[in-house]
């Protein structure tokens, strides 16, 4: 058999046959060296270019939502609720106590320490008012404007503390220190509280529902209130027994675990509908623990009676200023760690 060569040979001739051939080397030299690759992986399965890996979306970190302190920080903070909010018994300049101010709101009150913790972007506001009840929350008090008014929809964050005069904590305390013959004693108190409590049950929640319609987009922050006595030993010059002291403290116990409730329903309210916002509460029972009245370091104040009324003097059994240092605290802590689920 004829080979290729000598055919070609004998056809063209000696040097024609040779510049076909210098053509077809020629053309084969020039193959793409891409496509090398490719033939070598399809014949000796070598060398086979692996495909780029697919890229994919982490859901997580598309899906991750603001944090607890972004959510505070992202619009206003206003600091609305009671005396222990407003910061009596914490009084520091002679400007805390004006006569004058209706709300004795004082310069070490919890609300200038959160206030300068973090960076509002716009700013923050203080608006408790000493005296106040969930109605003048809603409706004002003593010629001042509705609390609830000073919020909207750019407030993020709200701090509260609210109840304490619902049940008429003051006129109580009043009723344990001053044991007169006509007086009803301390504990003989318990059913007049617990139809209070009743009614507070029904006007805690409704105000929590206002203040979060007004506020959609804010966290809401509700104290309870600390244990006031040490129930180690009678209170020097308050005429307390340590049984009576006991008694007291369950009230105030009492208080927080319905103000815990409401704020818990409050928020999976919130949570059902997938509002954006919370409402967070902050346990405040054991916040003096070691430092209730009758302790040598107290963070509340003993007693100052208005005998003429057979009332409390305000700042009786109220923070002092380590006592509101110790509620802002809690506050602080309960900002950066949030209510435990996310928040939109």
């Amino acid at each position: 058999m004829t080979s290729p060569v000598a055919w070609m040979r004998a056809r063209l001739g000696e040097r024609r046959a040779a510049l076909v051939l210098l053509v077809v080397l020629l053309a084969l030299a020039v193959v793409p060296l891409a496509a090398m690759p490719a033939v070598r992986c399809e014949v000796f399965g070598g060398g086979c270019p692996r495909p780029a890996p697919e890229k994919r979306t982490d859901p997580v970190a598309v899906r991750r939502g603001p944090t607890p302190l972004e959510v505070a920080t992202r619009g206003s903070y206003v600091a609305l609720g009671d005396s222990y909010s407003a910061g009596v018994g914490a009084e520091a300049t002679v400007a805390d106590q004006n006569p004058l101010d209706r709300c004795h709101r004082t310069s070490k009150a919890y609300y200038h320490e959160v206030s300068q913790a973090f960076r509002f972007a716009r700013g923050t506001s203080f608006w408790a008012c000493s005296g106040a009840t969930t109605d003048d929350v809603l409706d004002g008090r003593g010629g001042e404007p509705p609390q609830i008014g000073r919020i909207g929809r750019d407030t993020s964050l709200i701090t509260i503390s609210i109840g304490g005069n619902d049940v008429g904590f003051s006129k109580v305390l009043a009723g344990c220190v001053v044991k007169l013959p006509w007086g009803r004693g301390c504990t003989s108190q318990g059913e007049e509280i617990a139809g209070k409590m009743s009614e507070l049950r029904q006007d805690l929640p409704a105000l929590l529902a206002k203040i979060t319609a007004r506020a959609p987009y804010a966290r809401v922050i509700v104290m309870g209130y600390p244990k006031a006595f040490s129930e180690v030993s009678g209170v020097d010059g308050d005429n307390i027994t340590v049984s009576d002291q006991r008694w007291l403290n369950a009230r105030a116990y009492d208080l927080g675990r319905l103000i815990r409730q409401s704020v818990i329903e409050a928020d999976a309210r919130k949570a059902a509908t997938h509002g954006r916002g919370s409402v967070e509460f902050v346990d405040a029972y054991s916040a003096f623990a070691g430092h209730e009245v009758g302790s040598p370091n107290a963070y509340m104040n003993g007693l100052t009676l208005n005998l003429s009324a057979l009332e409390a003097e305000p700042r009786s059994y109220h923070p002092t200023i380590a006592g509101q240092h110790a509620l802002a605290q809690l506050f602080t802590e309960q900002i950066k760690k949030g209510p435990g689920r996310p928040l939109s």
